[in-house]
Protein backbone atom coordinates (compact mmCIF):
# COMPACT_ATOMS: atom_id res chain seq x y z
CA UNK A 1 0.00 0.00 0.00
CA UNK A 2 3.23 2.26 0.92
CA UNK A 3 4.61 1.82 -2.33
CA UNK A 4 1.57 2.80 -4.46
CA UNK A 5 0.91 5.63 -2.15
CA UNK A 6 4.43 6.71 -3.16
CA UNK A 7 3.69 5.70 -6.95
CA UNK A 8 0.98 7.73 -7.42
CA UNK A 9 2.80 10.77 -5.72
CA UNK A 10 5.85 10.67 -7.65
CA UNK A 11 3.18 10.66 -10.69
CA UNK A 12 1.38 13.73 -9.73
CA UNK A 13 4.95 15.20 -8.90
CA UNK A 14 6.07 14.87 -12.61
CA UNK A 15 2.72 16.03 -14.02
CA UNK A 16 3.48 19.13 -11.73
CA UNK A 17 6.99 19.52 -13.00
CA UNK A 18 6.01 18.81 -16.68
CA UNK A 19 2.55 20.83 -17.08
CA UNK A 20 2.93 24.94 -17.12
CA UNK A 21 0.48 26.57 -15.16
CA UNK A 22 -2.59 28.69 -16.73
CA UNK A 23 -0.98 32.04 -17.77
CA UNK A 24 -2.92 35.14 -16.17
CA UNK A 25 -5.88 36.50 -17.97
CA UNK A 26 -4.75 39.59 -19.62
CA UNK A 27 -7.77 42.55 -20.46
CA UNK A 28 -6.83 42.84 -24.68
CA UNK A 29 -7.63 46.58 -25.75
CA UNK A 30 -10.62 47.25 -26.88
CA UNK A 31 -10.65 49.95 -30.44
CA UNK A 32 -12.15 52.73 -29.98
CA UNK A 33 -15.39 52.35 -32.36
CA UNK A 34 -15.36 55.37 -35.43
CA UNK A 35 -17.29 58.30 -34.30
CA UNK A 36 -19.55 59.80 -36.59
CA UNK A 37 -21.55 62.81 -36.00
CA UNK A 38 -24.45 64.73 -38.36
CA UNK A 39 -27.48 66.51 -37.92
CA UNK A 40 -30.35 64.80 -39.06
CA UNK A 41 -30.91 67.99 -41.56
CA UNK A 42 -29.83 70.98 -42.60
CA UNK A 43 -31.39 73.78 -43.98
CA UNK A 44 -30.75 75.75 -46.92
CA UNK A 45 -28.28 78.59 -46.21
CA UNK A 46 -26.42 77.03 -43.64
CA UNK A 47 -23.32 75.45 -42.44
CA UNK A 48 -23.14 71.89 -41.84
CA UNK A 49 -21.02 70.98 -38.75
CA UNK A 50 -20.07 67.07 -38.58
CA UNK A 51 -17.34 64.64 -36.67
CA UNK A 52 -15.70 61.90 -38.34
CA UNK A 53 -13.36 61.30 -35.96
CA UNK A 54 -10.45 58.34 -36.65
CA UNK A 55 -11.61 59.20 -40.59
CA UNK A 56 -8.68 59.83 -42.69
CA UNK A 57 -10.68 61.40 -44.94
CA UNK A 58 -14.06 62.96 -45.34
CA UNK A 59 -15.23 63.81 -49.32
CA UNK A 60 -17.68 65.96 -50.13
CA UNK A 61 -18.67 65.84 -53.83
CA UNK A 62 -14.98 66.89 -55.55
CA UNK A 63 -13.70 68.29 -52.62
CA UNK A 64 -11.74 66.81 -49.58
CA UNK A 65 -13.19 68.38 -46.21
CA UNK A 66 -10.66 69.71 -43.90
CA UNK A 67 -10.61 67.42 -40.73
CA UNK A 68 -9.37 69.28 -37.33
CA UNK A 69 -7.36 66.56 -34.42
CA UNK A 70 -11.12 66.07 -33.25
CA UNK A 71 -12.32 64.86 -36.50
CA UNK A 72 -14.35 68.09 -36.97
CA UNK A 73 -15.28 69.24 -40.35
CA UNK A 74 -17.32 71.98 -42.41
CA UNK A 75 -19.40 72.87 -45.19
CA UNK A 76 -21.84 75.20 -46.67
CA UNK A 77 -25.17 74.72 -48.04
CA UNK A 78 -26.31 77.18 -50.25
CA UNK A 79 -29.82 78.81 -50.94
CA UNK A 80 -31.43 76.96 -53.79
CA UNK A 81 -29.62 73.87 -52.91
CA UNK A 82 -31.69 70.94 -52.65
CA UNK A 83 -32.20 67.32 -52.13
CA UNK A 84 -29.35 66.05 -49.57
CA UNK A 85 -26.22 66.49 -48.91
CA UNK A 86 -23.56 63.41 -49.59
CA UNK A 87 -20.37 62.48 -47.98
CA UNK A 88 -18.04 59.68 -48.65
CA UNK A 89 -15.99 59.10 -45.30
CA UNK A 90 -12.96 56.78 -45.55
CA UNK A 91 -11.35 54.67 -42.37
CA UNK A 92 -7.78 53.90 -41.26
CA UNK A 93 -8.77 50.12 -42.10
CA UNK A 94 -9.32 50.91 -46.17
CA UNK A 95 -13.50 50.66 -45.30
CA UNK A 96 -15.63 53.66 -47.63
CA UNK A 97 -19.09 54.47 -45.79
CA UNK A 98 -21.65 57.31 -46.98
CA UNK A 99 -23.90 59.29 -45.21
CA UNK A 100 -26.75 61.66 -46.84
CA UNK A 101 -28.17 64.48 -44.63
CA UNK A 102 -31.68 65.83 -46.32
CA UNK A 103 -31.50 69.34 -46.92
CA UNK A 104 -34.85 71.32 -45.77
CA UNK A 105 -35.92 74.28 -48.10
CA UNK A 106 -36.82 77.66 -46.75
CA UNK A 107 -38.94 80.12 -47.99
CA UNK A 108 -37.28 83.62 -48.60
CA UNK A 109 -38.99 86.83 -48.76
CA UNK A 110 -39.57 89.23 -51.45
CA UNK A 111 -37.91 93.35 -50.53
CA UNK A 112 -37.86 96.29 -52.43
CA UNK A 113 -35.99 99.00 -51.64
CA UNK A 114 -35.64 102.66 -52.70
CA UNK A 115 -33.78 105.40 -51.86
CA UNK A 116 -30.23 104.04 -53.02
CA UNK A 117 -27.98 105.66 -55.41
CA UNK A 118 -29.32 105.05 -59.45
CA UNK A 119 -25.15 104.58 -60.10
CA UNK A 120 -24.67 101.79 -58.21
CA UNK A 121 -28.06 99.67 -59.32
CA UNK A 122 -27.09 100.73 -62.70
CA UNK A 123 -23.25 101.81 -63.13
CA UNK A 124 -21.50 103.26 -65.86
CA UNK A 125 -18.73 100.52 -67.79
CA UNK A 126 -16.32 102.70 -65.71
CA UNK A 127 -17.37 101.81 -62.62
CA UNK A 128 -19.29 98.67 -63.48
CA UNK A 129 -15.45 97.53 -64.39
CA UNK A 130 -14.26 98.83 -61.36
CA UNK A 131 -17.05 96.52 -58.88
CA UNK A 132 -15.60 92.96 -61.00
CA UNK A 133 -11.93 93.92 -59.98
CA UNK A 134 -13.15 94.36 -56.15
CA UNK A 135 -15.09 91.66 -56.02
CA UNK A 136 -11.92 89.45 -57.33
CA UNK A 137 -10.22 90.71 -54.78
CA UNK A 138 -13.02 89.80 -51.89
CA UNK A 139 -13.37 86.47 -53.99
CA UNK A 140 -9.74 85.36 -53.68
CA UNK A 141 -9.80 85.99 -49.61
CA UNK A 142 -12.51 83.63 -49.41
CA UNK A 143 -10.54 81.13 -51.01
CA UNK A 144 -8.16 80.70 -47.54
CA UNK A 145 -8.85 76.99 -46.25
CA UNK A 146 -6.63 77.49 -42.93
CA UNK A 147 -6.60 74.86 -40.24
CA UNK A 148 -7.94 76.95 -37.79
CA UNK A 149 -11.13 75.62 -36.33
CA UNK A 150 -12.56 79.16 -34.58
CA UNK A 151 -15.83 78.57 -36.77
CA UNK A 152 -16.69 75.82 -34.54
CA UNK A 153 -17.12 78.34 -31.72
CA UNK A 154 -20.63 79.62 -30.79
CA UNK A 155 -20.63 82.72 -32.57
CA UNK A 156 -21.45 86.03 -30.98
CA UNK A 157 -24.10 89.31 -32.78
CA UNK A 158 -21.41 91.58 -33.40
CA UNK A 159 -23.82 94.62 -33.21
CA UNK A 160 -27.25 94.84 -31.48
CA UNK A 161 -29.83 96.50 -33.42
CA UNK A 162 -33.09 95.76 -35.45
CA UNK A 163 -33.18 93.74 -38.56
CA UNK A 164 -33.48 95.72 -41.77
CA UNK A 165 -32.61 92.74 -43.95
CA UNK A 166 -32.49 89.32 -43.95
CA UNK A 167 -30.11 86.31 -45.88
CA UNK A 168 -31.97 85.54 -49.18
CA UNK A 169 -34.35 87.74 -49.68
CA UNK A 170 -34.74 88.69 -53.36
CA UNK A 171 -33.77 92.51 -53.58
CA UNK A 172 -35.33 95.04 -55.97
CA UNK A 173 -33.25 98.18 -56.12
CA UNK A 174 -35.26 101.38 -57.38
CA UNK A 175 -37.86 98.80 -59.04
CA UNK A 176 -34.19 96.54 -60.50
CA UNK A 177 -34.29 93.34 -59.56
CA UNK A 178 -30.99 91.88 -58.26
CA UNK A 179 -29.28 89.21 -56.66
CA UNK A 180 -31.07 87.65 -53.83
CA UNK A 181 -29.24 89.86 -50.49
CA UNK A 182 -26.00 87.93 -49.12
CA UNK A 183 -26.28 88.29 -44.92
CA UNK A 184 -28.50 89.94 -42.33
CA UNK A 185 -28.37 93.69 -41.96
CA UNK A 186 -28.82 95.50 -38.48
CA UNK A 187 -30.40 98.94 -38.09
CA UNK A 188 -27.63 101.11 -35.50
CA UNK A 189 -26.53 104.64 -35.44
CA UNK A 190 -23.83 105.63 -36.97
CA UNK A 191 -20.21 104.53 -34.96
CA UNK A 192 -21.91 101.74 -33.24
CA UNK A 193 -18.60 99.57 -32.32
CA UNK A 194 -18.52 96.50 -34.61
CA UNK A 195 -17.26 93.33 -32.92
CA UNK A 196 -16.20 90.05 -34.00
CA UNK A 197 -18.65 87.39 -33.73
CA UNK A 198 -16.07 84.89 -33.46
CA UNK A 199 -12.66 84.41 -33.84
CA UNK A 200 -10.14 84.47 -36.45
CA UNK A 201 -7.63 86.23 -39.11
CA UNK A 202 -8.09 89.50 -40.73
CA UNK A 203 -7.89 89.07 -44.95
CA UNK A 204 -9.33 91.43 -46.23
CA UNK A 205 -10.12 94.94 -45.47
CA UNK A 206 -10.57 98.58 -47.52
CA UNK A 207 -12.17 101.25 -46.74
CA UNK A 208 -13.48 102.43 -49.62
CA UNK A 209 -15.06 99.51 -52.13
CA UNK A 210 -17.72 101.01 -54.42
CA UNK A 211 -21.00 99.10 -53.50
CA UNK A 212 -20.01 97.92 -50.11
CA UNK A 213 -17.80 101.11 -48.49
CA UNK A 214 -15.73 100.13 -46.00
CA UNK A 215 -15.22 96.22 -46.03
CA UNK A 216 -13.70 93.69 -43.80
CA UNK A 217 -13.26 89.93 -43.62
CA UNK A 218 -12.37 87.52 -40.63
CA UNK A 219 -11.34 84.23 -41.84
CA UNK A 220 -12.29 81.58 -39.05
CA UNK A 221 -10.55 78.31 -40.95
CA UNK A 222 -12.13 75.41 -43.15
CA UNK A 223 -13.14 78.09 -45.67
CA UNK A 224 -15.71 79.86 -43.14
CA UNK A 225 -15.24 83.77 -43.48
CA UNK A 226 -17.47 86.55 -41.92
CA UNK A 227 -17.73 90.11 -43.88
CA UNK A 228 -18.92 92.94 -42.24
CA UNK A 229 -19.80 96.12 -45.03
CA UNK A 230 -20.62 99.59 -44.84
CA UNK A 231 -18.18 100.23 -41.97
CA UNK A 232 -17.18 103.73 -41.25
CA UNK A 233 -14.20 102.76 -39.34
CA UNK A 234 -11.81 100.16 -39.92
CA UNK A 235 -9.83 99.21 -36.37
CA UNK A 236 -7.48 96.05 -37.56
CA UNK A 237 -5.73 95.00 -40.60
CA UNK A 238 -4.67 92.00 -42.86
CA UNK A 239 -2.95 89.54 -41.01
CA UNK A 240 -4.20 90.45 -37.50
CA UNK A 241 -5.38 87.79 -35.30
CA UNK A 242 -8.70 88.72 -33.48
CA UNK A 243 -10.95 87.26 -30.66
CA UNK A 244 -14.82 86.36 -30.28
CA UNK A 245 -15.68 89.92 -28.86
CA UNK A 246 -12.78 92.01 -29.83
CA UNK A 247 -13.67 95.76 -31.99
CA UNK A 248 -13.33 95.38 -35.24
CA UNK A 249 -14.91 98.83 -36.51
CA UNK A 250 -17.75 100.94 -36.53
CA UNK A 251 -21.10 100.68 -38.12
CA UNK A 252 -21.52 103.53 -40.92
CA UNK A 253 -23.37 103.77 -44.05
CA UNK A 254 -20.80 103.72 -46.78
CA UNK A 255 -21.07 102.09 -50.10
CA UNK A 256 -24.53 101.50 -51.30
CA UNK A 257 -26.80 102.09 -47.97
CA UNK A 258 -29.65 104.28 -47.18
CA UNK A 259 -29.06 104.60 -43.89
CA UNK A 260 -26.37 103.53 -41.39
CA UNK A 261 -26.39 99.93 -40.84
CA UNK A 262 -24.11 96.74 -40.76
CA UNK A 263 -24.37 94.20 -43.28
CA UNK A 264 -22.81 90.79 -42.26
CA UNK A 265 -22.37 88.20 -44.00
CA UNK A 266 -21.07 84.57 -44.21
CA UNK A 267 -19.25 82.13 -46.59
CA UNK A 268 -17.98 78.77 -46.87
CA UNK A 269 -15.55 79.30 -49.87
CA UNK A 270 -18.00 80.72 -52.29
CA UNK A 271 -21.11 79.04 -50.87
CA UNK A 272 -23.03 82.17 -49.16
CA UNK A 273 -24.53 81.45 -45.67
CA UNK A 274 -27.26 82.77 -43.57
CA UNK A 275 -25.41 84.38 -39.78
CA UNK A 276 -28.63 84.36 -37.79
CA UNK A 277 -28.43 80.55 -38.26
CA UNK A 278 -25.61 80.65 -36.14
CA UNK A 279 -26.64 82.76 -33.27
CA UNK A 280 -28.82 83.14 -30.28
CA UNK A 281 -31.65 85.36 -30.90
CA UNK A 282 -31.70 86.12 -27.61
CA UNK A 283 -28.45 87.99 -27.90
CA UNK A 284 -29.86 90.77 -30.23
CA UNK A 285 -32.91 91.87 -28.06
CA UNK A 286 -33.31 95.23 -30.09
CA UNK A 287 -34.05 92.93 -33.22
Amino acid sequence: MRRLHAALLALACAACATTPPPAPAVDKPVAAAPLMQLPANVAQGSLLLGRAAGAVRVRYGARDLRLDDRGRFVLGVGREQEGSVELRIEWPDGRSTTSSVPIVDRDFPLEKVDGVPEQTVNPRPEIAARMEREQARVNAARDRDDERSDYAAHFIWPVQGRISGVFGSQRIYNGTPKSPHSGVDVAANQGTAVQAPAGGIVSFADPDLYLTGGTLLIDHGHGVSSNFLHLSRIDVKVGDRVEQGQVIGAVGATGRATGPHLHWGMNWFDVRVDPQLLVDPSGNPQR
